[in-house]
């Protein structure tokens, strides 16, 4: 069961202010740590922060734009029809899931979440594959509204259209809600962080929540020696990764000589000429000063180091 709230005449704010009130279906995948864009910290920084961020892209109006498109082409390959539903789904079971659908199909308990993606992510739809974010998605929005089958279509741009048919799998809804649940109940509602996990998502975060440090402030890392002298390993690891990642590199170069490219039957290798020019900041800063100060910009950072005591 689900109530529904109308959505056909919100201004984008609100929208947005709606969606900050529960888990929505893009926001399944980054809680169970699927997602390349998101992370469970985002999106807790989404949901706690008293601001309304319109984090739009150009991909993101992209895929707005174009999603008619993948919504009729879905149509012509499979002969349903769709129809927008201009509301936002909330699960009275589970107040915390909402669901914003794309389409829902006629005559069948089943809706169409509708996608368009870079060439660049093919591979991710190769022999049938569905990406596992896009899959939390699907899930999610079964689960806010008990249809137990949902399409997923995907125009990969200038290259291919695919849809996939995926069907109520009682374990892995069951085990997602249990993921939000905990999520929500245990971050959101309680304004506990979620623990990093890694990913460029939980720099920004970071970066965002304590942008700048307390000047001359020190805090004791206690039980952190472990973790500490891990990464100190890693750092050497990773090191000697990269000198046989060069070696190897530098074996290719080798062999190729004058050769612009190569091929190995299993890889092509490209080692082609690249012309860059750069200002030379140092020489205008002496020659011409007060066009250097006119131009330059200042950004600020934390910078994160550390070394053996």
């Amino acid at each position: 069961m689900y109530t529904a709230i109308p959505t056909a005449g919100m201004t984008r704010e609100e929208w947005l202010l709606a969606r900050k009130t529960g888990i929505g279906g893009s926001d399944a995948g980054a809680i169970c740590g699927l997602s390349p864009y998101a992370s469970a910290m985002s999106v807790y920084r989404d949901k706690t922060s008293g601001n309304v961020t319109d984090n739009d892209r150009e991909c993101m109006r992209q895929g707005r734009d174009l999603e008619d498109y993948v919504a009729r082409r879905f149509t012509e390959a499979t002969g349903l029809k769709v129809r927008r539903s201009n509301k936002m789904y909330r699960s009275v079971e589970y107040p915390f899931m909402l669901a914003d659908v794309d389409r829902l199909v006629v005559g069948e308990d089943a809706g169409l979440e509708c996608k368009t993606v870079s060439p660049y992510s093919a591979g991710s739809w190769k022999d049938g594959r569905v990406p596992p974010h896009y899959l939390a998605q699907c899930l999610h929005y079964m689960a806010v509204t008990g249809r137990r089958e949902w399409y997923l279509a995907v125009v990969i741009l200038g290259q291919d259209f695919q849809y996939r048919k995926i069907t109520w799998e009682e374990d892995l809804v069951r085990n997602l809600v249990a993921l939000e649940a905990a999520f929500w109940n245990g971050h959101v509602l309680p304004r506990v962080m979620p623990q990093p996990d890694g990913s460029p998502a939980c720099d920004g975060v970071l970066e965002a929540a304590f942008p700048r440090p307390e000047k001359g402030s020190t805090v004791s890392l206690e039980g952190f020696d472990e973790r500490l002298e891990r990464r100190m390993d890693l750092e050497k690891e990773i090191e000697e990764l990269k000198r046989q990642q060069r070696q190897i590199d530098q074996e290719i170069k080798l062999a190729m000589g004058e050769h612009e490219s190569a091929d190995s039957g299993r890889f092509r290798v490209s080692w082609s000429s690249v012309e860059t020019s750069r200002v030379d900041s140092k020489r205008l800063k002496e020659e011409m000063p007060e066009i250097y100060e006119s131009f330059r910009t200042l950004s600020r950072t934390r910078r994160f180091s550390i070394k053996a005591a």
